[in-house]
């Protein structure tokens, strides 16, 4: 401890000139609050980070995060802020307007003035931990953010993939705004040739199961998101005033989003509730302005100026756009003439006090009343405790409205029917305490199935509460492994998560099957894939590396869907329920053997291993995935999320590759107990640094590809002879 007490000297000697605008008072507050957190890192890189307060804790990670990749915390802020062109030039303009819409800099500043005092000092530790990251790293040079402030965590308080205002098409608010700038492109479909027509499913599993079904009778929580890899990082942060949490950190954020304590845990799954609404405005000139109406009324629109910069190669440019707002919220594009103004959540302050509040409940009693903020809008939460409770939430955001109306489009702004009445309660919305089912799961599909019969029921609630309207692949998974079982293990449990069943073939290919027997012998159509329909006629709909079965299924699955997915649209089906119902034998015919000539094409043979094909590799931290075939790759058994897989694995061939990289789906899974201490295992994505030249790289790959849960080392005893490194940020 003394070694690292001097090198904090050292380094405040030495690295003056290395932080712009470090001043001695800052310089020295930054000594003290590292003098009081303790990094200790394990064997797999994993930063356990203790402070002497919540606040020395949340500077201890920060400091944690920078070091494995501070090019992600970076762009995460950017992002937030509506600062990425400052980055990566003018086609990232639209991106940043489109945040810029609902951030503001300057309320944010007022918010974090007026924040509660325990809560402005978890954010002045925020910035504290960075920017002494930067002042003890004088050779990383920040694209853009060279001091953080304090309010910026204000910008990126809740911890999803994805912020509701992405629903906003970026051609219809270039539309409207104007420019010659095209929007960024979009990151290509996965499946072959990545033709547009599909995306990877995204989303994630959350699993409780309660004692009674459990062969310990303690409960068990599985913690699966799907997000893009590497998007959150892995780390446990305490304290001596209560805190101690441990699980998947959004790059940057100063709270665990999917993880636990000691005594509960919490998963977040991406909600299928309608609570970003569209509103067609009736809007007029009126003197330098415009007005719109409500009813009777006029009401001015308001104005804000939104100037956006980005980076040139000569240096940077700046335009200035003039936003407009209606009490719904932004305008974001025109429909048949009128302007559609978008309405969502947007509550920084309490969705940060949410955000964090939760990771130190310790029961469901007190996770409910994090709940009471209503600001985790776009996801459903799998809940478990060492009390033995079990719970489901739907979407933590779900504003009152007119049931008759149909919100998935625009209503008309100037009809009061439109006008919000508040928000529907926990209570009001689907939830779940304790079902008489024994577990509960959400997959990102309706919450109708979430406990089997214990379910909630549709007719208890308006539309707007969710709008699947059919079960998703991995829910009929989810509906297969979890009931009957009273005897649950950590090990079973993974076993589920890990399950090689793939029922969205179970469902397809009995009509492919019976489109091939009804077909006459002579048909050449027929005879082309004799030996293809024998090979699936055989198999049993699991996936395995060395599945030629699989390669195929998945071939054919994508090529077909995609033949039907327009006529599947317009009939409101999904591609799956439309093969099942509605394909006509010569489609599926025709897609197996346009299957079979893409497979033969890139591999040389249809009769091709899955593993041969779906590959795991990482090569560089860059934030948009590069791969080569030319360098070392691992097979992955488990397949998209699309075919139902649990286990979600979103591969496809990039335009210099013939095999499928994934580069979304399991980033982080996790499986716990709560016994009377915690008990866990967990895998990460690839390993938890970025830094290519780190053992902890890709460390976990192998064990990642094969679903080989590691164990969690939670309490001090259990990171004894798993210690690599321990020391104070800045040693």
């Amino acid at each position: 401890m003394n070694r690292s007490h001097s090198t904090l000297i050292l380094l405040a000697a030495c690295a003056a000139c290395s932080s712009a605008r470090a001043s001695r008072s800052d310089v020295a507050r930054w000594a003290q609050e590292a003098r009081n957190v303790t990094i200790t890192r394990d064997d797999w890189g994993i930063a356990h980070v203790h402070g002497v307060s919540d606040a020395d804790a949340v500077f201890g990670m920060e400091y944690a995060q920078a070091e494995d990749d501070f090019n992600r915390v970076e762009m995460n802020y950017l992002n937030a802020m509506g600062r990425t062109a400052e980055a990566l030039g003018e086609g990232a303009i639209w991106r940043d307007l489109r945040m810029r819409l609902v951030e503001n800099d300057d309320s944010l500043k007022a918010l974090y003035a007026t924040s509660p005092a325990w809560l402005k000092a978890l954010m002045d530790a925020f910035a504290d931990g960075l920017n002494y990251y930067l002042y003890t790293h004088p050779r990383v040079t920040p694209k853009v953010i060279r001091r953080f402030e304090p309010w910026m965590a204000l910008s990126f308080s809740e911890g999803s993939i994805g912020w509701d205002i992405e629903d906003v098409s970026l051609r219809g608010l270039q539309a409207l705004y104007g420019g010659a700038a095209r929007p960024a492109a979009a990151p290509s479909p996965s499946g072959p040739g990545g033709d547009g027509v599909f995306s990877e499913p995204g989303g994630s599993n959350g699993i409780a199961i309660a004692p009674k079904n459990t062969r310990d009778r303690h409960a068990l929580l599985y913690i699966n998101p799907h997000t893009s890899f590497y998007f959150r990082s892995e780390l446990q942060m305490s304290s001596d005033s209560g805190l101690d949490a441990y699980g998947a950190v959004t790059w940057g954020q100063f709270f665990v989003y999917q993880g636990f304590n000691a005594t509960a845990g919490w998963m977040h799954t991406s909600s299928g509730v309608d609570n970003v609404d569209e509103f067609l405005e009736t809007v007029t000139p009126q003197g330098d302005g415009y007005v719109y109406r409500r009813g009777d009324t006029l009401l001015p629109v308001v104005t804000r100026p939104i100037t956006i910069r980005w980076h040139t190669d000569t240096g940077s440019a700046a335009r200035t756009f003039t936003a407009f707002y209606t009490r719904h919220g932004p305008a974001v594009r025109v429909e048949g003439g009128r302007w559609v103004s978008v309405s969502l959540m947007h509550d920084p302050l309490n969705a940060l006090i949410q955000s964090y509040t939760r990771t130190k409940a310790r029961d469901y009693a007190a996770f409910r009343r994090t709940m009471e903020l209503h600001t985790n809008s776009s996801n459903n939460t799998i809940f478990a405790d060492a009390e033995g409770n079990i719970a489901y939430f739907h979407s933590n955001y779900i504003p009152r409205r007119d049931p008759s109306l149909d919100w998935t489009k625009p209503v008309d702004g100037s009809d009061p029917k439109t006008d919000y009445h508040g928000l529907l309660s926990v209570d009001e919305t689907p939830h779940l305490l304790n079902p008489a089912s024994g577990w509960l799961y959400n997959s990102n599909n309706w919450p109708w199935s979430a406990a089997g019969p214990s379910s909630p029921k549709r007719q208890d609630y308006p539309k707007y509460v969710e709008r699947g309207t059919e079960e998703s692949p991995r829910g009929y998974h989810a509906l297969r492994v979890l009931p009957g079982h009273r005897d649950f293990t950590m090990a079973s449990l993974t076993a589920a998560g890990f399950d090689s069943w793939l029922p969205s073939f179970a469902r397809m290919l009995p009509p492919l099957l019976r489109a091939y027997d009804h077909t006459g012998a002579s048909d050449p159509l027929r005879a082309s894939v004799d030996s293809q329909v024998a090979v699936l006629r055989a198999w049993d709909c699991r996936w395995d590396t060395s599945s030629v079965a699989t390669s195929l299924a998945v071939f054919w699955g994508s090529e077909v869907q995609r033949q039907v997915f327009r006529d599947a649209r317009e009939a409101g089906l999904s591609p799956e329920t439309y093969v099942v119902e509605r394909a006509t034998p010569q489609v599926m015919l025709a897609a197996l053997a346009a299957a079979s000539d893409s497979l033969a094409a890139d591999y040389g043979t249809w009769r091709t291993p899955w593993g041969a094909i779906n590959r795991f590799q990482r090569i560089n931290d860059s934030i948009e995935p590069e791969f080569d075939d030319t360098k070392p790759s691992i097979p992955v058994g488990f397949a998209s999320s699309r075919w139902g897989s649990l286990a979600s694995f979103g591969a496809r061939p990039y335009p210099n590759t013939k095999q499928w990289y994934g580069s979304s789906g399991n980033s982080f899974v996790a499986v716990v107990e709560f016994g009377d201490s915690v008990r866990a295992n967990a895998v990460t994505a690839g390993g938890e640094s970025g830094d290519p030249a780190s053992p902890h790289f890709d460390d976990e790959a192998a064990r990642y590809a094969t679903g080989a849960l590691r164990p969690v080392y939670f309490y001090p005893s259990q990171l004894k002879g798993h210690t690599v490194r321990e020391y104070h940020p800045g040693g």
